[in-house]
């Protein structure tokens, strides 16, 4: 017995020690769950390591990073099949190397003609459906935005990049864990025969490792490059175009038109025909010498800029990596600018949204304020930035866009009803040998989105309708044309006026949250992108829901297992209705960041999904 004690002593020793040493190594971990994976010509990472490696594919044929997103992104939607597809809606940054200029590309879908708040008030008892059914649907976008990225900065053709797509809708791949389980578990898809025919074919879900097909989504891209070798002789351009209008103005679009029609949907053939993804300049502010750029209409991003700004003023790295103080300050700053989201973000098209203030140093410093370092908020506080118009600092971009729109734009936080914050959407990021960038967002926002096939043409709609508010006045109430701001968003980074980084997060309100915890993993930390990602997540449910009944759960604060108990018991303490999820459970991102000193590219891929990254 005596021989056992310096044993036990020892073993107290080390449970007194250990999470000591840990609080100390861990803003820079040592080991990773994947590596980094470095190379100096070109890098990508993806949802899925079938996307990640059609976007090689077009690299090594010669193509470009644009040429690689959409052949990625097309892939993509073929093998994550429940979180985005031709059905997606999407949000894109872009670097072009050429003009030295970052670029958004927007592909939100817009409400139809039909849709109106009378007209749900009147039919759907005042209601949206959330993420079930035609009603909750939004029309594609991601066709628009693959010929944006094609037609604007790509040099291959549709029949190029969307042939390892084909490959894969036609000849079938080897389902994953992670695709044979969303199609099991959805009750949603088992209420439509369209969809059943897709993803039941045997009247079974299937297993893992069973080859899984999609010959009616394969016929479908194949349309658009028959369309495309029609107009050859058009040039390219008219080429691309023909393509993208087959699915718009043609055929397509009165398939899927006839199909929503017919089965009580409000989209119509003119609904396809007027859609246009726009090209727009993204906002940004400078976070500690690091220029981050987001999607500045119909997107949740600028919330993360705001957010970034409150931040600016703490010495994070003083208060330590996921230490009580930390965590406490970050999601405080999260529930600020996600309030400033509910009152004035949305639509450009149909709101003005005062950015010139809202991303303001000295909107920030007053904002600060209200973050009561012992105690965790419980309520909605939209700022004021028409006060800090023409404040924004240099470096800063939006004030093109600034100004208060004359309408009340009201806010009714909704504290009942079950409405979900999660989302799901994919991912994919590319760099190419000219430092081109393009950070590609698509999404069905829910798993399978509508989750109805449309007829046979292999495509399922995001459910991006459900996030409209059918309360008059707001800045996101639904109204024809109008783009749902969207929990969809983009990053892309620069420093020192040259391309730093890109990444992106699935996971509906959390994906501003995820994007931000890597961003300030690396500035502030000094973690390499692996190290960034892999670390312990936190996130909040604290405001409203993007889908409807967009419901707020006051003082809602969530850390994965990881986060120490002394930690959680800090939070505990101030107040945070506090969620321990699983240790590797809140979610996924992916990213490349470039070293501007050697150039090598590293990319990271999330191990919580099937994240996959390359580079060579």
């Amino acid at each position: 017995m005596s021989h056992n004690l310096p044993v036990v002593a020892a073993a107290v020793l080390l449970l007194v020690l250990v999470p000591q040493a840990l609080a100390q190594s861990s803003d820079a971990p040592t080991h990773t769950m994947r590596p980094v994976i470095r190379g100096r010509t070109a890098a990508v990472a993806s949802m899925k390591a079938e996307a990640t490696e059609a976007a090689r594919r077009i690299l090594d044929a010669g193509g470009n990073a644009f040429d690689a997103a959409v052949a990625g992104q097309a892939a993509l939607g073929v093998t994550d099949f429940a979180l985005n597809g031709m059905g997606s809606d999407a949000v894109v940054l872009v670097y072009n190397a050429r003009e030295k200029k970052v670029y958004s590309v927007n592909a939100e879908p817009r409400a139809p003609k039909l849709a109106t708040i009378e007209w749900y008030e009147k039919n759907n008892g005042g209601k949206i459906p959330e993420s079930d059914g035609l009603l909750s649907g939004g029309l594609p976008g991601v066709v628009d935005a693959w010929y944006t990225l094609l037609d604007r900065w790509g040099t291959m053709s549709f029949a190029q990049v969307l042939q390892p797509a084909i490959e894969l809708a036609e000849n079938g791949f080897p389902l994953s864990e992670s695709g044979a389980h969303e199609i099991a578990g959805s009750k949603k898809i088992l209420k439509y025969p369209t969809t059943v025919k897709v993803y039941l074919p045997n009247g079974q879900p299937p297993k893992a490792g069973e080859i899984f097909r999609n010959p009616d989504l394969a016929r479908a891209f194949k349309k658009l490059v028959e369309a495309e070798k029609a107009n050859h002789a058009k040039g390219r351009h008219e080429a691309l175009k023909a393509a993208r209008d087959r699915f718009y103005k043609g055929d397509i679009a009165r398939d899927l038109a006839a199909f929503s029609e017919a089965n009580g949907g409000l989209f119509r053939y003119e609904d396809f025909a007027e859609y246009s993804a726009e090209v727009e300049t993204p906002v940004s502010i400078n976070y500690r010498g690091y220029q981050v750029y987001k999607n500045p209409s119909a997107s949740q991003g600028p919330a993360e800029l705001i957010a970034l700004n409150l931040l600016e003023g703490y010495d994070l790295k003083a208060m330590g990596h996921n230490s009580p103080d930390f965590l406490h300050t970050s999601v405080e700053a999260i529930k600020l600018a996600m309030a400033d989201r509910e009152m004035y973000l949305g639509d450009m098209d149909f709101i003005k949204i005062p950015y010139d203030g809202l991303l303001s140093k000295d909107y920030a410093r007053e904002r600060r304020k209200l973050i009561d370092p012992a105690k965790a908020s419980l309520e909605l506080r939209p700022g004021s930035p028409e006060k800090y118009a023409g404040h924004a600092d240099a470096g800063g971009s939006g004030s093109a866009v600034a100004g208060l729109s004359e309408e009340d734009r009201p806010v009714h936080p909704v504290l009942d009803g079950n409405a979900s914050h999660d989302g799901d959407t994919s991912y994919i990021a590319v760099v190419d040998k000219d430092r081109n960038m393009v950070s590609f967002e698509p999404s069905l926002h829910e798993l399978f989105g509508t989750g109805v096939v449309m007829g046979d043409t292999g495509i399922i709609f995001n459910c991006r309708g459900d996030y409209y508010s059918l309360v008059r006045g707001e800045a996101n109430a639904l109204e024809p044309g109008k783009r749902p701001r969207s929990t969809l968003q983009s990053t892309l980074i620069m420093k020192d006026g040259q391309p730093w980084a890109i990444t992106g997060s699935p996971g509906g309100d959390d994906q501003v949250m995820r994007t931000m915890q890597t961003l300030i993993n690396m500035i502030d930390f000094g973690m390499n992108i692996q190290q960034a990602i892999e670390a312990p997540r936190w996130s909040s449910n604290a405001f409203p829901a993007s889908p409807f009944p967009h419901t707020m759960y006051p003082g809602d604060m969530a850390v994965e297992a990881r986060i120490p108990e002394a930690t959680q018991q800090a939070l505990i303490a101030r107040g945070h209705k506090l969620r321990v999820t699983p240790a590797w459970s809140l979610g996924s991102n992916a990213g490349i960041v470039v070293d501007l000193r050697t150039g090598v590219l590293s990319a990271g891929a999330d191990p919580r999904v099937d994240a996959y990254a390359w580079a060579w």
